[in-house]
């Protein structure tokens, strides 16, 4: 707002003139005083001006990790029924419920279906009472389905308490990526938005190493149940985002909530007016959702958005994080299954940390394909080595490999269809049918996530694991085609102009 005065003052009235015959100034302004006084003000001026400084980074990462705690429960949430054994054998083991096979592929999937009910509701409540608050609220479910695993008296017990803390893992989901989304500059916003994957591996790693060290099924969730309560304790001190309090029209709170965000040094009123006018433009063009979807950005929009989320999961990656020890154990390696996983998840944090770094200089594209790509050779790969296991000897002294191949796709994964789809989700659509949109595509991704997690055994038993693996390898070639040809390029770009090369 000052560099727009300061434009202002000199072409509205200028002190110098081109024109000769014109005098510099009038024979009433050449007495001393008021020269000194044309002085001064300029000066003002330009000190003013010079005080204005970057937005400070610093608020905005610790903002963005501090959400992305819920993060970490939510992967806790995913990867507790790998430390359950096969078939859940150490949950009946301590729990002394039988509990077959099937019962317990619904056991690991019903979290998924959780994380699917709530994608919609979830953005609903937080455009009602607020992003912070909807997502602090979360903690309820996270405790009520963590107590009801850890006093579980029957399988039924175990069905709801999965399927409840699903609820709160797939809130966060949505609602920080959303969050994030609306504290972050554009520089940043991917490097922060990539902090949601990196917290959920972290909570994955976690939930892996606590297994193999307490081999404790109970301990396991009395610990998972205390961390969305950290989560809560640090969250709470975070700042709401300055556009939901412009949403409510209250512009003081807004203000308020930028100048923690980026310090009082930062000019917080050209960014809030920018804000305002993405809202009133949005407004202007108010229409029903039904309307608002037969855009061509839309459309594009959510061809974009299901794709995306369809590759992610039909890769196997959560078939491969719910079963991790058995898959270690059906490739005949000689690590222990324990310790396999415990690398694996390792493999994650550090490549999703990695994403973290260069996704805002590499850009979504190039990681998307190059990630995919990857994912296609390795998973085919390992259909070639469960093929060997089960049909010749080639692999006899080196049943380790399998763990190479897996590491390799993590990585790659992690790197580029981990983060960059849940990244891309608030940029890809206008903010008329963002919060609908994106929770949709939310939705299809749990459901996808369900149908990969609760049949990967029966797919097993039908077609093997190589059969299974090259089933993923050919979802990953379609998925690059996909990728070249119909995802844009979002770095760096403002919402106003990924739209308009959307719609062209």
């Amino acid at each position: 707002m000052a560099t727009d005065y300061i434009w202002n003052a000199e072409n509205t009235a200028p002190m110098c003139s081109t024109d000769e015959n014109t005098p510099l100034l009038s024979p009433s302004d050449q007495a001393m005083g008021k020269i000194e006084k044309i002085g001064i003000s300029q000066q003002t001026l330009v000190s003013n001006s010079s005080q204005i400084g970057q937005a400070k980074r610093l608020p905005q990462y610790l903002a963005g990790i501090a959400v992305t705690l819920g993060a970490v429960a939510a992967g806790m949430v995913l990867g507790w029924s790998s430390s359950a054994g096969e078939n859940g054998i150490d949950l009946q083991e301590k729990y002394g419920i039988p509990i077959d096979a099937d019962e317990f592929s619904l056991i690991s999937s019903l979290a998924t279906v959780g994380a699917g009910a709530i994608c919609i509701p979830i953005g609903i409540l937080a455009d009602l009472i607020g992003r912070k608050t909807a997502l602090l609220l979360m903690v309820i479910p996270f405790s009520v389905g963590w107590l009801l695993i850890i006093f579980s008296k029957s399988v039924l017990f175990f069905y709801f308490g999965r399927f409840i803390t699903g609820l709160s893992a797939g809130a966060f989901c949505v609602g920080a990526p959303l969050y994030t989304s609306e504290i972050a500059e554009s520089e940043i916003r991917g490097t922060l938005g990539s902090y949601f994957q990196l917290m959920l591996t972290v909570g994955i790693l976690i939930t892996y190493v606590l297994g193999a060290i307490l081999k404790n099924m109970r301990n396991l969730s009395i610990i998972s149940a205390i961390v969305p309560l950290i989560f809560f304790a640090i969250f709470f001190f975070m700042p709401e985002t300055p556009v939901y309090y412009l949403k409510k029209h209250n512009d003081d709170a807004a203000r308020k909530s930028l100048v923690r965000l980026r310090g009082h040094q930062y000019d917080v009123d050209t960014e809030l007016q920018q804000h305002r006018a993405d809202l009133e433009e949005a407004s202007r063009n108010n229409t029903s959702f039904l309307v608002a979807i037969k855009s061509r950005a839309a459309k594009k929009g959510f061809v974009i958005a299901y794709g995306l989320m369809l590759f992610q999961q039909m890769s196997g990656v959560n078939a491969i994080i719910f079963y991790s020890a058995k898959i270690f154990k059906d490739a005949g390696s000689t690590l222990p299954p324990d310790q396999a996983t415990i690398i694996t998840g390792a493999v994650q944090v550090v490549s999703v940390f990695a994403s973290s770094l260069i996704v805002d200089k590499l850009g979504r594209r190039i990681l998307l394909l190059s990630s995919i790509v990857v994912m296609f050779l390795t998973t085919l790969i390992l259909g070639v080595y469960f093929y060997c296991i089960d049909f010749n000897t080639a692999f006899d002294n080196a049943k380790w490999f399998a763990i190479i191949p897996l590491c390799i796709f993590l990585v790659f994964f992690s790197l580029g269809f981990g983060p960059i789809p849940w990244m891309m989700m608030p940029e890809i659509f206008a903010p008329e049918i963002k919060g609908i949109a994106g929770s949709s595509a939310c939705v299809f991704n749990w459901l996808m996530a369900f149908i990969v997690t609760y049949f990967y055994e029966s797919l097993v038993r039908a077609v093997h694991s190589y059969g299974t693996f090259w089933i993923f390898s050919g979802f990953c070639v379609v998925g690059i085609i996909f990728v070249y040809f119909l995802v844009p390029e979002t770095k760096g770009k403002t919402l106003e102009e990924i739209q308009r090369e959307l719609n062209n």
